[in-house]
């Protein structure tokens, strides 16, 4: 599935990304969990060569770098990839594809890992890049994907996952399609519970892999059709949806206004920039959004022009409301400012439906 509106690469992973992966204390956790099954699962060790695409800030190759597995990072972002260099990991500043795969291959660098998670839904040339994978792979080499699930994102509404950084939003199905045209053969999937629901496939080169493939790839396929996801039918009724969660969130925080409450938001993250935008708030009815991120706070959110504020403006400000605009992370954030309710406060979710919670 894709949407008609997007922006160029260039335009959104630049000098200027905030975007920082070592913020959220739920997902490195979720990182070392990855890193230590797949270190045992593949038998890697200092001997083997692991690469990650979009390696963020390290927060995955630090693992793998702590065993003193040889490891490098690509992300095209100057910000995030200086972050990396600083936990001494090398990074290569370039966008992945064909040209840099050939490059690394001809060195003589060829993975037996490589990583790439929430980027294959980024890529405006999914082939190119995807057929970069099979390039770089050693010959007996396993490249595992995570990306947010296209059945979990129309079944559970969650349309602010739809943004401008999303150039797709992909099947299991169609991701084995296309593995196959790029020679690349999936050989496992396991559903996870990030970002509302995502998969991580496994992947191995077509001519030379040698693992075996497990029965949860047919199964999820199985699962996919028996839901009807290749029919229109299996769309309709999301923009409904939709309306109602817009609908509600903006009377709720219009009833907060009228009674006087004062409203924060939390976490100044893509997901929430599409809500905020369209429900059509603004900074009269959401008085700031507090960010952990040092590089995003003194900013504004785009759009709502909602100003981005540290932590501590919580504890002079003591709000009635916090909204968390990251609800995939709202376990991990009620459990950071579970100070709120000392005050009286309640935090408060409008993605899948509203939902207040608190004293």
């Amino acid at each position: 599935m894709q949407a008609e509106d997007y922006s160029r690469a260039a335009e959104l992973f630049n000098d200027e990304y905030a975007y920082f992966s070592s913020f959220s204390t739920a997902w490195l956790e979720h990182s070392k969990a990855y890193a230590d099954s797949v270190v045992d699962r593949f038998g890697l060790d200092q001997k083997s060569f692991v690469v990650e695409v979009a390696s963020n800030d390290g927060y995955l190759l630090q693992f793998f770098k702590d065993l003193s597995i040889p490891c490098l990072g690509i992300e095209p972002t100057s910000s995030t990839a200086s972050a990396s260099r600083l936990k001494g990991i090398e990074t290569i500043e370039k966008f992945f594809g064909i040209e840099l795969a050939s490059e690394l291959a001809a060195s003589g660098k060829r993975a037996n890992l490589m990583a790439a998670n929430n980027v294959l839904a980024h890529v405006p040339e999914i082939n190119d890049f995807v057929t970069g994978f099979q390039i770089l792979l050693a010959d007996d080499g396993v490249a595992t994907f995570e990306f947010p699930h296209l059945m979990k994102l129309i079944s559970e509404h969650q349309f602010d996952t739809i943004y401008h950084e999303h150039f797709s939003y992909l099947s299991f199905t169609t991701v084995c399609d296309i593995f196959k045209k790029c020679g690349l053969t999936v050989f496992d999937v396991q559903d996870l519970s990030t970002h509302g629901g995502s998969l991580r496939v496994f992947a191995q080169r077509s001519e030379t892999g040698k693992q075996k493939i497990t029965a949860s790839v047919d199964d999820l396929k199985k699962l996919e059709s028996s839901l009807g996801m290749k029919s229109y039918a299996f769309y309709e009724g999301f923009q409904i949806v939709a309306d109602r969660v817009k609908d509600d969130f903006v009377e709720f925080l219009i009833d907060a206004k009228r009674q006087g409450k004062v409203v924060f938001a939390y976490g100044a993250a893509a997901k929430g920039n599409t809500l905020l935008n369209y429900a059509g708030v603004r900074g009269d009815l959401i008085a700031a959004v507090v960010d952990r991120n040092p590089a995003k706070q003194g900013k504004f959110l785009p759009g709502s022009r909602i100003p981005i504020v540290s932590e501590d403006e919580l504890l002079v400000s003591q709000p009635d409301y916090v909204v968390i605009l990251p609800w995939n992370l709202r376990v991990e954030v009620m459990q950071q400012l579970g100070y709120i309710s000392k005050w009286g406060a309640k935090f408060v979710m409008a993605v899948p439906k509203l939902e207040i919670v608190g004293s």
